[in-house]
Formats: C-alpha cells, sequence, structure tokens
C-alpha cells in the first residue's frame, strides 16, 4: 500500500505525488490530458486543514482523497457499482450512492464540496449548486471543473475525419451541455471566484482528441508517442489562466 504524505504545515498533497496518481490508463500517453486536469485543480485548491469533503459526483476516480489525504471523503456518486472501485474502499472514504440535486446530508455539514466534471452532467444544475452550498460550511471552498468555452470535439476540423462528431461524443459521457465560462458559473454559485486555471491548450488538445477518436487503440497510442514532445513542452509552458478548452475555479462560501 503506497503511504501518502504532505509537507510540514500543508494540507494538500505535493503537486508530483499527486499528477503520480493519475488514474487514467496510460498516464502519459492517451492519459496525459488527465494530468493537465489534476494540476488545474491542485493549482486551485486551497491548502488549507479541510477535515471533512464531499465528492460530488467522483465515481472511481478518487481524486479529493488523493488530494486531501489527511481528510475525511465522502464520495456520493449515481452509480451504486463504484462503491466496488479500490478508491471508495479505503477506511477515510464513504460511498453513497444518490443525486447531486438532492443531496442526503444536513446543512452546513462539510468543510469543503468538489465537483470535478460534474455540472455539465447534471440537467438541473443550478439544484445541484444549491445543494452543495447548502451543506457547505461558512467559509468552505466548493472546487469545480468543468469544459468552459472553448470546448469542443473535435477542437480542430481536420480531426473530424478520425473522430466521433460531437454529438455523438457527448451523448456517450452523458453531457447535456458543453461547458460554462467563468461568468456562467459565477450567476450559477452567486459567490465571487477565488482562483481559476485553465487546461487542455490548443496544442495539448491533439492528444485528447486523439485519445478519443476512432483509431485503433495502438494508433492512438503511437500517435500520442508521435506527439509526446510538442504535449510535454506546451503543458510546461501552459500559464494558469492561458487560453485552454476546460476551466478549475474555487469559490468561498461567505
Amino acid at each position: 500500500m503506497v503511504t501518502l504524505s504532505v509537507k510540514p504545515n500543508h494540507f494538500k498533497l505535493p503537486l508530483e505525488e499527486f499528477l503520480a496518481g493519475n488514474p487514467f490508463p496510460e498516464p502519459l500517453t492517451q492519459g496525459f490530458f488527465y494530468r493537465e486536469k489534476m494540476r488545474a485543480i491542485h493549482h486551485i485548491a486551497p491548502d488549507q486543514e479541510l477535515p471533512k469533503i464531499l465528492e460530488v459526483g467522483g465515481g472511481q476516480s478518487g481524486l479529493t482523497a488523493l488530494l486531501y489525504p489527511q481528510a475525511k471523503i465522502t464520495n456520493i456518486d449515481f452509480n451504486p457499482e463504484y462503491a466496488k472501485a479500490p478508491c471508495n474502499q479505503q477506511e477515510r472514504v464513504n460511498f453513497v450512492c444518490g443525486d447531486a440535486t438532492s443531496l442526503p446530508f444536513a446543512d452546513a455539514s462539510f468543510d469543503a464540496v468538489t465537483m470535478f466534471d460534474l455540472l455539465e452532467h447534471v440537467p438541473d444544475d443550478q439544484k445541484a449548486i444549491s445543494e452543495a452550498l447548502r451543506v457547505l460550511r461558512p467559509q468552505g471552498f466548493l472546487l469545480i471543473s468543468t469544459p468552459n468555452e472553448n470546448w469542443r470535439f473535435p477542437y480542430y476540423k481536420f480531426m473530424q475525419y478520425i473522430c466521433p462528431n460531437e454529438a455523438e461524443v457527448m451523448a456517450e459521457w452523458g453531457h447535456v451541455r458543453r461547458g460554462y465560462t467563468l461568468a456562467e458559473l459565477q450567476a450559477l454559485i452567486k459567490l465571487p471566484c477565488e482562483k481559476y486555471a485553465t487546461f487542455i491548450n490548443p496544442l495539448t488538445v491533439l492528444g485528447h482528441d486523439i485519445a478519443f477518436s476512432k483509431l485503433s487503440h495502438r494508433q492512438r497510442r503511437i500517435l500520442c508517442k508521435i506527439l509526446s514532445p510538442v504535449t510535454w513542452a506546451s503543458y510546461y509552458l501552459h500559464k494558469p489562466q492561458a487560453l485552454g478548452t476546460e476551466t478549475a475555479s474555487v469559490w468561498q462560501k461567505a
């Protein structure tokens, strides 16, 4: 069993250890886009003691538990099968099968709520946000990641010959909307955004779209490896507020 540790006077896992826990298959090629997402989440995540965290729609990734190794995590997800996932079998993780728009928890019962790639799946996103804020304690944090106004699939038209179309992808992923601008999120949440970071930029997006293309697994892997120098360079040069197709953000309840 891997032991996760934080530096003295810190509460979130160091970045490199967090990235090493990328749960996506082939994390440095076809799963590289998930590394980008994790780095953005780590950037916006407050390094504060958050004893009880609710992960809404955490599925079987275990991101919140990985990010905050000292916290008690409650992961609520609509799919009961995810209860069997190793990340949800940890002693400090409690899995609950439930709905984001009707959280079975008391008011002000969590120090933070995470919604990673969730809102774009929820028809009544306003209700989901209202519920998240209801169970969040005053001064607690709401962490969100979602596609933004720059998201499209495939990102470049020349990729349409090897990729499914956007409608097919959204249906397969269960997306009911393409994404949100920061202004749209603020209108939903009705709080100022404390911090944000974009990810999957116009160069790294090539690897993302190849990973979800109609090519064979072998072809996808080869192309991702060929693109690796460009992907890594663009990843390292990407600034948190540069152009990206998705956004991670944090909001603090008054």
